[in-house]
């Protein structure tokens, strides 16, 4: 069972809380598809952005957008001017007002989506998948993870004929509902044809009663920035670097 479901999806409720907070209502499945917009849309607009989970919550007039990434400059814009930007055309997407909230993810490195999503630009630029997916898996160990499973899918190489390779370090127990195991599916767009990263990190175990609220260890990820004219954003960066040289030492 655990190797054939999604395992954020299978331990929704568990130990992980859900990334669209709202109550459906008669319009529930219109509500389903404007999610689905305005993911799809920020993924796009904001490509380089780091961009590793989007929040969406609801009130009656307004929708929350918080946007974890690991590249918090880029979205905000210089003075806050890109955010505005996306809060405009999100505006204009959805018809009601937004608001954008952004927060610093310090481990990219523990991050299934923003690791899947390097490997597979470096085999859009051609690089070995051998080495790219080493590389990816030594610095997720290194930042501190239990386990981190990689698998690859397509023409590997430019090779006539698709095939499957997995590498794996670590331990990633799928059936175990406690692990705290973070998956993503990223594609990267090759001139020999689409290959699928799948990438799968778990991150030790959740004991006791967990927070499923959506900001749950916002703290321990990194410091949180509201949209709009304000540059904190730049300030956690830095001293997120000044950080890791203090660990160094």
């Amino acid at each position: 069972m655990g190797q054939k479901t999604n395992p954020i999806g299978n331990r929704l409720g568990i130990i992980r809380g859900w990334e669209s907070n709202w109550f459906g209502g008669r319009d529930y499945a219109e509500k389903v598809v404007e999610d689905e917009k305005i993911r799809t849309y920020l993924q796009a607009r904001v490509a380089k952005g780091g961009i590793a989970r989007i929040i969406i919550e609801r009130t009656l007039k307004r929708i929350t957008v918080t946007i974890h990434t690991s590249r918090p400059g880029i979205i905000i814009g210089k003075g806050g001017s890109e955010v505005d930007r996306i809060r405009e055309e999100l505006k204009k997407l959805t018809g009601k007002d937004v608001q954008i909230n952004i927060i610093e993810i310090r481990k990219p490195e523990l991050d299934a989506a923003i690791v899947a999503e390097s490997i597979a630009k470096q085999l859009e630029a051609r690089i070995n998948y051998r080495r790219a997916t080493k590389m990816a898996i030594q610095s997720s160990m290194r930042a501190g993870a239990e386990g981190i499973k990689v698998r690859i899918a397509g023409r590997l190489n430019g090779s006539d004929m698709a095939r499957r390779e997995e590498f794996k370090e670590g331990r990633t127990p799928l059936h175990t509902f406690r692990a705290n195991i973070d998956y993503s599916l990223k594609e990267a767009l090759t001139v020999y044809g689409k290959i699928g990263v799948k990438v799968w990190i778990c991150k030790g175990e959740i004991l006791g009663k967990p927070d499923l609220s959506p900001h749950a260890g916002v703290q321990e990820r990194g410091g949180k920035t509201t949209g709009g004219n304000d540059r904190r954003g730049g300030g956690n960066r830095r001293g997120g670097g000044g950080g890791r040289n203090q660990r160094r030492r």
